[in-house]
């Protein structure tokens, strides 16, 4: 998952980001509250670990954005030296997931992340199958099948289809392709991304008359919609 720190303290910084990323996330570091959010414009987080007393732009204001014009689906854990009830109840009453006060050591730490993002993105992390529709992604295999069919698709087109699926309606900024599928804080050609999304909706037919729609975002990424079944009444 990728995971936006926001963290004014470089050693507190650093100690969140190593605790994360060793268990596979991608961490983002953020010392300025208008820099989290300038990135928010622009690309995609799954989780923000935000602090409270930031210099230009604090940890509960950075939140108030994200309710008030930021992206739908986007949990929020605020870390922080503040550990008086009305604190923590301000806080979550304002609209936060969840509350860590600090000190926290690694292993609480990732608990609570890792407890999140199955609660909100119902992640199973024993599954071996998903399922969305007509549709099975095999996750040992690699394989995913369109109505018991085996559909042929490389390593990374299946990660990159298995990504959109997850994400259902959701835009996902070309930064955020780039570091899941191809592993990569870098950015990837935008010919080679747009390849492997034309690559995709080919394969697996994601069209409008079949029910889906995956379709570029000028200047940020891709989504992938389920519409109406095909034929349905308009």
């Amino acid at each position: 998952m990728r995971i936006a720190i926001l963290e004014d303290d470089p050693v507190q910084a650093v100690f969140v980001a190593n605790a994360l990323s060793a268990a596979g996330h991608g961490c983002h570091q953020f010392a300025r509250g208008q820099a989290l959010v300038h990135a928010l414009r622009r690309e995609t987080f799954d989780l923000l670990i935000l602090d409270w007393e930031i210099p230009d732009m604090t940890g509960k204001e950075v939140l108030q954005w994200i309710k008030k014009s930021g992206p739908e689906r986007l949990p929020v854990i605020f870390m922080t030296a503040y550990g008086r009830e009305d604190d923590i109840t301000s806080i979550l009453d304002a609209g936060a997931d969840d509350y860590l006060v600090k000190p926290v050591g690694a292993g609480v730490l990732l608990a609570r992340v890792s407890a999140l993002l199955r609660r909100v993105y119902a992640m199973n992390p024993v599954a071996t199958k998903e399922l969305f529709g007509e549709f099975e992604f095999d996750l040992p295999a690699g394989q995913v099948s369109k109505n018991g069919v085996p559909v042929p698709l490389t390593q990374r087109e299946f990660a990159l289809a298995l990504l959109l699926f997850q994400n259902l309606g959701r835009p996902l900024s070309r930064a955020h392709v780039a570091e899941l599928v191809w592993r990569q804080a870098a950015d990837v050609p935008s010919r080679t991304m747009d390849t492997h999304i034309s690559c995709l909706r080919t394969k697996l037919g994601l069209r409008p008359e079949n029910g889906y729609r995956l379709a570029p975002i000028y200047g940020y990424g891709y989504r992938l919609e389920q519409l109406a079944a095909a034929g349905s009444a308009t």
